[in-house]
């Protein structure tokens, strides 16, 4: 599992930072792609990389400000153009079904496959024998949520040393000890299967936060992920600025990442106030409080360990 930034910017792009979209990368896990907000010239973005839109699966829209969206209607419309015809379910604010029927029929656009729409409540909103994606409202000028992602344990290895051992030899019995509770071995003795099968393999989790303010009424929706994505608008010393225009800061975000007990933090959405040569002052800041810590920029790319 690995997360891919396409942008880093806080609300209109720069030259060092495109706008806000994030992709979760499952093609090892499930053959897709999930993007996480779609901000102006997302599809620009992924021509940088080897992302291809036609394995996006989901897209989950985080608020309807113009950074996290604008890019939305010509990415979908791209895809059709390039091979895509699987569905996409694409998970928003209400006002996301609006705002994308309105751009692709204002503008006649016609893709080659169907979307789902779905308008976000606090909640699981998608489970499969694989997943869990739950939602959480955060404090945000407008409704503004965050996803915490969590992949089911996997079934451990059948442990094929010790079935030789026991003089059981490969063929089909293999498959009856992971599909099976008991089986009945050639000599006529029965076995569990649980003894012949390794431990399980955990899954891993991430949280990605849309724009907010701190609260501590995060940390039981974020507490022990793998990985915490959160935007870090401001420095330490805007702290006022940020809470005024409801975002966070790096300290505050490190100081919540240290209370949740999280394995690793990457701050995004930077405002473009700070330069290329200034984020190493606020890595440092975050990293007082919260070592693991990483201040993403376009295509940064980090693997889920």
């Amino acid at each position: 599992m690995q997360v891919h930034f396409l942008g880093t910017g806080a609300g209109l792009p720069s030259k060092d930072r495109n706008v806000t979209s994030i992709v979760l990368d499952l093609l090892q896990e499930r053959n897709a792609l999930w993007m996480f907000d779609c901000g102006e010239a997302t599809q620009h973005q992924i021509l940088h990389t080897s992302i291809k839109p036609k394995k996006i699966e989901k897209i989950f829209i985080t608020h309807l400000h113009g950074d996290h969206i604008f890019g939305l209607p010509g990415m979908l419309s791209s895809r059709s153009f390039q091979g895509g015809e699987d569905p996409v379910t694409i998970y928003g604010p209400i006002g996301t079904k609006q705002f994308i029927e309105t751009s692709l029929t204002v503008s006649q656009s016609r893709l080659s496959y169907p979307i789902i729409i779905k308008e976000l409540k606090e909640g699981v909103i998608y489970e499969d024998d694989q997943f869990s994606v739950a939602v959480k409202k955060l404090d945000h000028a407008i409704d503004s949520f965050g996803f915490r992602i969590d992949e089911k344990d996997s079934p451990g290895p059948l442990l094929v040393d010790k079935l030789k051992e026991e003089g059981i030899t490969p063929g089909p019995i293999y498959r009856q000890f992971k599909t099976e509770e008991t089986v009945e071995l050639p000599n006529g003795n029965t076995v569990q299967s649980k003894d012949y099968i390794g431990e399980p393999k955990k899954g891993k989790s991430v949280a990605i936060l849309g724009d907010t303010r701190v609260h501590e009424a995060y940390i039981s929706f974020i507490t022990h992920v793998d990985l915490l994505v959160h935007e870090a608008t401001f420095s330490e010393e805007l702290e006022e600025l940020a809470y005024d225009y409801y975002h966070s800061t790096t300290t505050e975000v490190a100081k919540l990442a240290k209370r949740a007990h999280i394995k690793g933090l990457v701050l995004t959405h930077i405002s473009s106030r700070f330069q290329s040569d200034e984020v190493a002052q606020l890595l440092s800041e975050a990293k007082q409080y919260f070592d693991n810590t990483v201040i993403a920029h376009d295509f940064y790319s980090t693997t889920i360990k």
